[in-house]
């Protein structure tokens, strides 16, 4: 891979580490960005971990911003070559950030950080051990209704997986209704959560609290 040194950007003490999107030049958090390189062959690779070696080209994690890079060639101009790009790049960093963030959730639970089923998951909102909720995309609306404003502060809420998909990453058949505690993974989490959401066009709700009111 190519070893060219990355530039970096300023830094922010409340956003932290900064790069500039190749896609619309704005300067924004690396953890609202994904970065790819340069691999073998001149594929461009993604690099969800940001950790890989070589020059590193950072595009905002939005669908739009990867197909205008696309269309435009960008990663190519930024890189001064020409670059093998699949053509469905969108749809593979889509799959890539499930099963990154599917992965992360099977770490939590192994981790005993993990809170399932609605009244498990209403007893630790109530207490306000809830960093996150994770709801299934086709779970009854009546049973997350039920849970919203148990928390006595607003937490964070994701329908990106359906009951299957959460079943699988936690050793189970199908679950509904899944809450993170706090900790460095939640956190983590929370980061491919809101990438994955941008790179869909969707975003957290928040709920409990004040602002459930």
């Amino acid at each position: 891979m190519d070893e060219e040194r990355e530039p970096a950007e300023p830094e922010e003490p409340t956003k932290g580490p900064l790069r500039r999107c190749l896609g619309t030049g704005r300067i924004r958090p690396k953890e609202e960005m994904i970065r790819f390189v340069v691999g073998p062959e001149d594929a461009l690779v993604p690099d969800l971990a940001a950790k890989l070696p070589g020059r590193g080209l950072w595009l905002s994690a939005e669908k739009d911003v990867v197909n205008t890079a696309l269309k435009k060639s960008l990663f190519a101009k930024a890189a001064r070559r020409k670059l093998t790009v699949p053509t469905d790049l969108a749809q593979r960093l889509e799959l890539l950030l499930r099963r990154r963030c599917l992965d992360m959730l099977g770490m939590a639970r192994r981790a005993s950080l993990v809170v399932a089923g609605f009244d498990q998951v209403k007893e630790a909102l109530a207490k306000g051990q809830v960093r996150l909720r994770l709801e299934a995309s086709d779970g009854a609306p009546d049973g997350r209704r039920k849970l919203a404003g148990k928390a006595p502060e607003p937490v964070d809420e994701w329908m990106l997986f359906s009951a299957a998909e959460l079943g699988q990453a936690l050793g189970r058949e199908q679950m509904v209704h899944v809450a993170v505690l706090p900790g460095g993974l939640a956190e983590r989490l929370r980061m491919e959560l809101n990438r994955l959401s941008a790179l869909v066009g969707g975003q957290a709700e928040r709920s409990g609290g004040q602002e459930a009111k």
